[in-house]
């Protein structure tokens, strides 16, 4: 009788399935950190100005941030409190101007007895540039103070920033009974992430193509199809690719200069080379046979 042999399954296969499984698992964890630690910077105030009892509460949130623009929107909240307010903060007791900085274009005004709106107002951003994408970062001046009844009044003014593709560093500080906020906008960690992973990506289909074309041209393979349409989509993908980077920057940042434009240089150059000497193979392998 002879032994019974048992089949030994050969484990290479759990070895990749182990490191995919990693990755996926470290994705999601940096993915989690990245969202948690932006979610609390999004929640952070910065405030500057007086704390009178008697004075007016400015709430500014940045809404969103067009760095091809070079604007922010910011969206203010405007409540008298004490004296200066009537039904409990709804409107002013009389004529309520606030003043702002040079950059952001326009006061704002409120008449005496009307409820008060919520506003947006645009802010000039200064320095940087877009095309430094996603490395770009920007500065810009927010000031606020106050005049009720042609009066001076105290300002208490909280500036916080919604929009989660910028994170914003603020010194905020009083001058002369002004709220003054010096702010720095840069891309979020997630669009720095993103950003440079996106980069990545395209050098490794670029690298990926040109190890196909070689293979194809030195084993002389000829017109090979299915190859020549993989080399043509993934041509064509980059681009669409590169349109889904967060921001929408435009097309000759720095991030097309890292990897894009040479990505779809190398690929263009890649299925040329392979063309042409696959035509020439099929050619001469024609003429033999004939």
């Amino acid at each position: 009788m002879s032994p019974t042999r048992r089949r030994v399954r050969p484990r290479g296969g759990l070895v990749p399935a182990a490191l995919a499984a990693l990755l996926i698992a470290a994705a999601v964890t940096v993915g989690a950190w990245l969202q948690f630690g932006e979610r609390q910077a999004l929640d952070e105030a910065y405030g500057a100005g007086s704390s009178a009892p008697d004075r007016i509460d400015v709430r500014a949130s940045i809404q969103r941030v067009d760095a091809a623009a070079r604007e922010l929107t910011l969206r203010v909240l405007v409540t008298p409190r004490g004296e200066l307010a009537e039904a409990g903060g709804v409107s002013p007791t009389e004529d309520l101007t606030l003043q702002t900085s040079t950059s952001t274009r326009g006061d704002l005004s409120f008449k005496a007895h009307s409820r008060i709106a919520t506003a947006d107002l645009a802010v000039t951003l200064t320095d940087g540039s877009i095309t430094d994408y996603p490395f770009d970062a920007y500065d810009a001046a927010v000031e606020f103070n106050a005049t009720q009844g042609g009066e001076p009044v105290p300002v208490r003014v909280t500036l916080t920033n919604s929009d989660a593709l910028f994170t914003a560093g603020v010194d905020a500080t009083e001058v002369r009974g002004t709220a003054v906020f010096d702010v720095t906008l840069g891309r979020s960690n997630s669009v720095l992430l993103f950003a440079v992973f996106m980069m990545a990506a395209m050098w490794a289909l670029a690298v990926s193509v040109l190890i196909g074309a070689w293979f194809l041209v030195t084993r002389r393979k000829g017109l090979t199809w299915p190859a020549l349409g993989w080399m043509a989509a993934t041509f064509f993908a980059l681009a669409a690719f590169r349109n889904t980077a967060p921001g929408t920057p435009p097309i000759g940042c720095l991030m097309d200069y890292m990897a894009f434009l040479w990505a779809e240089t190398i690929i263009a150059f890649c299925l040329v080379t392979t063309v042409v000497t696959g035509f020439t193979v099929e050619r001469r392998s024609s003429s033999t046979d004939q």
